[in-house]
């Protein structure tokens, strides 16, 4: 049958902002963020969604794709997303073609929400009115006062939780450790993220001395990628300290293949990397299926609507980079209330309108 609303276009643009600060983590650095916008239309209705990555994605969303969806049903979601699959064979699984598709499937979901004149958490099923938030920064490059300062910041505007970088000098992290707990008081849980810089027994090392400020959150402590390792830590470390990892998770075998290790006590996914909302349905679908608590990672305004659409789920990481630059490009950003963020159910789709003339400056 013929669809009422066939896909008549998909635009992407690829824009370049530098960073407010220069910012690194245990085994990074950078001072600017490129995001691959894709712009999807049918109807009268424009659906949006990006990721943050190369140039490189926004060429496989502008040559293979936009030829394979122009027609399609805009409302037949998996259909698209499955003739996407099918269509990078070839390319790779994992990395570029997955935020690729990522960056198209969101767009997809808020489309089909705009189409239906709903909030796409309305469209999922809402399960709740808001969701909690971690303050995320703390970057290496960051001097004890900036440091103190983003984190005493957020906790002072109601913000629950924090995270710090750690990693790229290990003999100074108890000490930049200690002094964010001076900063947040208490209260306040604190995380780590070494974003895989530490060896074995450096990371049971620090998940210790770590402990006597009351860390609650080790995040890939070692590379996500081992398995084994993540899963010796997350047996010998402290009690109260759970082991966290999946950002770099780029389909459902991968999330599968670290729960199957009993790698995490949280596993965490990325719907601008993980193959869009629709990977972001699944991930969250087998992190409950281990009885494992789900997390997002970054991106606040993608993962606002669908995580409140979610039966179980723990927290959105409100990364302050991507939260940055979200608010400097879209009317209707995510925006925290004391210590959560809440969707907008006065706008369809994820209610994120492009601030298109501002965007521009930084088109790449």
């Amino acid at each position: 049958m013929k669809s009422s609303f066939p896909i008549k276009s998909v635009r992407v643009s690829v824009f370049t902002i530098p960073t407010d600060l220069p910012e690194a983590d245990g085994t990074f650095s950078w001072n600017k963020t490129t995001m691959v916008l894709c712009e999807i239309t049918a109807g009268n209705q424009t659906g949006m969604g990006y990721t943050y990555g190369d140039e490189a994605v926004a060429a496989l969303i502008h040559k293979p794709f936009s030829k394979l969806l122009e027609g399609k049903d805009a409302f037949s979601i998996g259909e698209s997303w499955s003739a996407m699959l099918w269509k990078i064979r070839n390319l790779g699984h994992p990395g570029v073609a997955s935020m690729a598709i990522s960056a198209v499937d969101s767009g997809l979901w808020d489309l089909k929400a705009k189409l239906l004149g709903l909030p796409l958490v309305v469209l999922l099923g809402k399960c709740r009115d808001r969701v909690p938030i971690y303050g995320s920064g703390g970057f290496t490059s960051y001097s004890i006062a900036q440091l103190q300062r983003q984190l005493g910041g957020w906790a002072a505007q109601g913000i629950r939780m924090v995270k710090m970088k750690i990693g790229t000098h290990p003999e100074q992290d108890p000490d930049r450790v200690r002094a964010a707990r001076e900063a947040i008081g208490p209260d306040v849980q604190l995380f780590v993220d070494a974003n895989g810089a530490y060896s074995r027994k450096q990371a049971l090392e620090m998940a210790d001395r770590f402990a006597e400020y009351d860390v609650r959150w080790f995040e890939e402590p070692v590379s996500s990628d081992d398995l084994e390792g993540l899963r010796l830590i997350r047996d010998r470390a402290p009690v109260r300290m759970e082991i966290a990892a999946g950002e770099y998770g780029y389909d459902q075998y991968y999330f599968r293949h670290m729960l199957e290790s009993e790698a995490v006590d949280v596993l965490q996914a990325d719907a601008t990397r993980c193959e869009g909302i629709s990977g972001f349905l699944r991930a969250s679908t087998l992190a409950q299926s281990f009885n494992i608590p789900f997390s997002a990672h970054t991106s606040p305004s993608i993962h606002c609507h669908p995580s409140c659409a979610l039966t179980e789920f723990r927290h959105i990481e409100y990364f302050h980079d991507h939260a940055r630059i979200e608010q400097m490009f879209f009317d209707g950003a995510a925006k925290p209330v004391n210590g959560y963020l809440v969707p907008d159910l006065s706008r369809p789709g994820m209610g994120l309108e492009l601030k298109r003339k501002d965007a521009q400056k930084f088109a790449a």
